[in-house]
């Protein structure tokens, strides 16, 4: 009996403590699944949105898609609007689709199908169709027609004030008509309905028209960070590419085209931008190569004509005509399918063809397009069909801010500075010629070196010259 006494006590505390174990066990049981509880459950990541999804995404925000994406949205609603011919959206999806793949492969043959695409939801819906009527705005910028582009756009806005998608639409169009104080006042109603990437890459083309660079340049940085889709962010960085050129700073541009190529391959404007700057480098083979590149891609007829004055520069003028004779070529194709390339085959045919014909080219397109870039083409036919006089105007036009020609171009101002030369204004041109160099000194292969000639023969004023001769 003492035996079992003497072992009954220690058993106690034993049990005391088991039983502390196990209740403090359960506590930091209940304070772990309350801290489970608190804390968020790890979801699984969103599916990526399909092709034709982000497609669609681009196509009705009005922002650059990718080809591969455009080509399975157009499938899509092809199968659709034959399945439901009077889906009115899906008829209009379809029609600014084809109008964005026609812009992505510099394929004009591409708007008749837009068009009738579009009239055809016009047709299914004729009243309060917006998204038609946005279609048919952007297919008419495509043209080059600003003025029935402004119609569409204007229509569209009547139906839904607030739509900002409809504004870049206008803008462009007001810029294309040269109303630049509409055009200023549409951005402005723009940027109180949105930001975001689209809107600060719209921004920047009013702003680098107004010869704004820094802006324009901060503006095209933040909204290729901010760009959602690689060929958004591509389309961004490849004008930020040419606002680097367009300042005579070909590293920093051929940084920016050569980033747009790996984030979209598809991303041709870039690929000719690298040839204009590797030509401007000295890297001549590369470039030639780049512009060929963009050329079998995207046959753009300014593709052609820059490379065929880089072929120039170098004495082969045969391959130099092969590329104008793709020039026209594309210029025909166009006007076949309502298209307008007057103004590239103007500026042709100043400096490689009939200087008389591009004035009666250019002298249409100024009723209809009198425009910043129209005005500089026009006054320099002009100058090259020996009316010097006329051409100074539009010359002044295309290079003074306040006359409406804000930008800060190389080439304006290079025609500008000829134009006075031949009409003895040698202070002007001698002011003029030198700026040119000092916006770009590379801007163009055959340009520079007459630019350089011209100067060394006006020489530098006598210390008796007047103030006009400076």
């Amino acid at each position: 009996m003492t035996v079992c006494a003497t072992d009954d006590k220690p058993r106690e505390p034993r049990r005391r403590v088991r039983r502390r174990v196990l209740l403090a066990s359960v506590a930091g049981c209940a304070v772990l699944g309350g801290m489970l509880v608190l804390l968020p459950r790890e979801q699984a990541a969103p599916p990526a949105p399909d092709p034709g999804a982000r497609a669609l995404a681009a196509v009705t925000s009005g922002v650059p898609a990718a080809l591969p994406d455009l080509e399975v949205l157009v499938g899509e609603h092809e199968r659709r609007v034959r399945k439901r011919p009077g889906d009115a959206e899906a008829w209009a999806v379809l029609g600014a689709a084809r109008v964005e793949q026609g812009l992505r492969l510099a394929d004009p043959a591409y708007w008749p199908r837009a068009e009738k695409a579009l009239r055809t939801s016009l047709k299914v819906r004729a009243e309060g169709n917006a998204p038609a009527l946005r279609g048919l705005a952007a297919l008419a910028n495509a043209r080059r027609d600003f003025a029935e582009a402004r119609k569409w756009g204007e229509a569209a806005r009547k139906l839904e004030p607030k739509r900002w998608t409809t504004y870049p639409l206008l803008i462009e169009a007001s810029a294309g008509l040269g109303d630049d104080e509409e055009t200023g006042k549409l951005l402005e109603r723009l940027k109180k309905l949105r930001s975001g990437p689209a809107v600060m890459a719209r921004a920047a083309a009013v702003y680098r028209d107004r010869g704004w660079r820094e802006d324009a340049a901060a503006k095209l940085a933040d909204a290729a960070s901010a760009a959602g889709e690689p060929a958004e962010r591509a389309a961004y960085l490849e004008r930020a590419g040419q606002l680097a050129w367009e300042r005579g700073d070909r590293e920093d541009a051929l940084r920016h085209f050569q980033e747009a190529v790996r984030v979209d391959p598809d991303q041709r404007a870039a690929q000719a931008g690298q040839g204009r700057v590797l030509a401007a480098l000295g890297r001549t083979t590369e470039a030639l190569s780049a512009y060929r590149v963009a050329l079998a891609k995207r046959p753009r007829p300014e593709y052609a004509l820059e490379l065929g004055e880089l072929y120039e520069s170098l004495g082969l003028k045969q391959a130099a005509g092969v590329q104008y004779g793709v020039l026209r070529e594309r210029v025909r194709a166009a006007a076949a399918h309502g298209g307008d390339e007057s103004l590239v085959l103007g500026r042709f045919e100043a400096d490689h063809g009939d200087a008389s014909d591009a004035v009666r080219r250019l002298r249409e397109v100024w009723e209809r397009q009198p425009s910043t870039e129209v005005a500089d083409a026009l006054g320099w036919a002009l100058h090259r069909a020996g009316e010097h006089e006329e051409a100074l105007p539009f010359a002044v036009r295309a290079t003074e801010g306040t006359k409406g020609g804000g930008v800060r171009s190389a080439l304006y101002v290079f025609h500008r500075g000829m134009i006075e030369r031949s009409l003895e204004r040698y202070g002007s041109a001698r002011r003029h010629l030198k700026e040119a160099l000092q916006i770009n000194p590379w801007f163009s292969p055959l340009r520079v070196p007459q630019t350089k000639t011209a100067l060394a023969r006006l020489g530098e004023p006598s210390v008796q010259a007047g103030p006009e001769a400076r």
